[in-house]
């Protein structure tokens, strides 16, 4: 699988680092706290534990 990276989408996740965000994926909604952004995956805090969310996967995010 090629997936594109989008540098504006990149940018715009990196500015929420430290921030709870709710991240509505094609596999339904997500919610939790930015660890790190890379330019293929985002890294969040769920609680206890971590998740990996694929960029591509996101369809729209809002900040908390």
């Amino acid at each position: 699988m090629v997936s594109s990276i989008d540098p504006y989408v990149v940018e715009a996740l990196s500015r929420l680092i430290g921030r709870c965000v709710l991240f509505e994926t094609t596999r339904g909604a997500i919610e939790g706290t930015i660890i790190d952004v890379k330019p293929d995956h985002v890294l969040l805090q769920l609680h206890s534990r971590q998740a990996c969310v694929r960029i591509a996967e996101i369809v729209w995010t809002m900040p908390l």
